[in-house]
């Protein structure tokens, strides 16, 4: 079994806190459903106690069965936190899982889901932490790191920003058209892509996993862009070998440790 976080793949377990144990379970309306990619969609659920979150914290969902059986899975907030009374979770179908079934097959607008959150503390970003910001995303680790991207672009849009998303293939990167939009549209937002499996004849991005050149190239990317070589932000989500290989390179490149914030998906114990 796999505990997802995000799009679906597995949060590895946080201590918890009394905090968490504080925040009450509450029930939320599906307003609207989006796919994304072939198996990812997103869900749109209208909170009915909202809370102040943070851009890279989560909810917890809780699903009951007739017979009393409960699954309960962890999910990435994908908007940003001036959305109001609305979330936005992004779930990737996981074929033999629990619970990503039941949203891709089964849940529909008007339904109600029992959610609690937000959660989670180091993985976030407000204005008042600054930039540049260096955000490295795999596969579904993209989900926190839209809503850092988002907040950004509400409260501090002169803030230069470099992201890069790993994916396999063309088909699997979730939100492509939101972010070469948001790219296109604001001179201090780059976005890189690098395919891992199948790329198609034109493409022009990398070609390869994340390595240490391909990271040498974004931070003077980044350099450029905010004009200064102080040393960025820098998220990296995703699998855990993705995050782990990152945060490697990215101190082999010079960034310093006290800069980079992780957040990885792995199976449950």
């Amino acid at each position: 079994m796999r505990l997802p976080c995000s799009v679906g793949a597995g949060l590895e377990p946080a201590p918890t806190s009394d905090m968490t144990f504080r925040t009450p379970w509450q029930t939320a309306t599906v307003e609207r459903v989006v796919a994304e990619t072939y198996r990812a969609k997103t869900f749109t659920l209208r909170l009915s106690d909202p809370r102040t979150f943070r851009a890279g914290q989560h909810y917890d969902v809780r699903l009951t069965a007739p017979d009393g059986y409960q699954a309960q899975r962890s999910y990435s907030v994908a908007s940003p936190p001036s959305d109001g009374n609305c979330i936005d979770l992004t779930v990737e179908l996981i074929p033999d899982g629990e619970v990503s079934p039941y949203f891709h097959e089964v849940v529909q607008p008007g339904d109600l889901l029992e959610v609690r959150g937000p959660i989670g503390g180091p993985f976030t970003w407000g204005p008042e932490l600054g930039g540049p910001l260096l955000l490295l995303a795999g596969g579904s680790g993209i989900v926190p790191i839209r809503s850092i991207l988002a907040h950004r672009e509400a409260v501090a849009p002169d803030l230069p920003a470099l992201l890069l998303y790993s994916a396999r293939a063309p088909e699997d990167i979730i939100y492509r058209k939101w972010l070469d939009d948001g790219a296109e549209a604001c001179p201090t937002v780059a976005v890189r892509y690098a395919l891992t499996r199948r790329q198609p004849e034109d493409w022009t991005g990398y070609a390869r996993r994340v390595d240490a050149d391909m990271l040498r190239d974004c931070t003077e990317g980044l350099a450029r862009l905010s004009e200064t070589d102080a040393a960025p932000l820098c998220y990296a989500c995703g699998p855990t070998g993705f995050v782990e290989a990152a945060a490697d390179v990215l101190l082999a490149v010079g960034i310093p440790e006290g800069v980079i914030r992780t957040e990885r998906f792995g199976p449950t114990a």
